[in-house]
């Protein structure tokens, strides 16, 4: 997995297929001083394959739950009308900070063999600093570690990785911090979101 730093064109923008609902408000933001029956229904939810955090309108009547899980691909969608567009983590509502946690833990867990990948594919980012170093909690020492035990033979799981690499913190917890501080936007280099 590359780092992706620079800005992309409109055509290689990452498109995401389905998402999970973080919140929903079904009378649209309180904030919003439109009359009610100008107001939308709001879902608030992050992308399952890239982290993106959007806003959803769904279709009229479509009444969604949080940790719902929706389609947002091209072509027919039963339950979305139109992406309103992307959420900065700032603009997420206290239910959907609540479950954003969970939501990362479940995509991680659903998702592990991806990112064991990244443990047995990162690269250097500069002579001096390598991908491995983005995630929380390893340093130098680890990533020496884990660049010679990933020669001798790739990782296959969380567990795997965990028992070869002395004094591991837990990979999967690390990850998440990492796309938590990622969706934050407090970190130039990113290995999982695209924002």
């Amino acid at each position: 997995m590359e780092a992706k730093t620079q800005e992309q064109s409109p055509e290689q923008r990452v498109r995401e297929d389905s998402a999970v609902v973080l919140d929903f408000l079904p009378h649209g933001y309180p904030f919003d001083n439109r009359p009610s029956h100008q107001k939308t229904a709001i879902a608030q939810a992050i992308g399952k394959q890239h982290f993106v955090l959007l806003e959803l309108v769904p279709k009229k009547d479509v009444f969604l739950q949080p940790l719902q899980e929706v389609y947002i691909g091209e072509g027919k969608r039963d339950q979305i009308h139109h992406i309103v567009g992307k959420l900065p983590i700032d603009k997420l509502t206290a239910t959907a900070k609540n479950e954003l946690d969970f939501v990362i833990k479940d995509i991680v867990k659903e998702n592990e063999k991806r990112f064991v990948d990244f443990f047995n594919k990162a690269q250097p980012l500069t002579t001096r600093m390598h991908q491995l170093e983005l995630i929380p909690g390893l340093g130098k020492k680890h990533m020496w570690e884990i660049l010679e035990k990933r020669d001798e033979k790739p990782f296959e799981s969380f567990k795997d990785l965990k028992e070869r690499v002395k004094l591991m913190p837990d990979p999967e917890k690390a990850v998440m911090k990492r796309i938590i501080i990622e969706l934050s936007g407090a970190e130039k280099h990113r290995i999982f979101v695209d924002l």
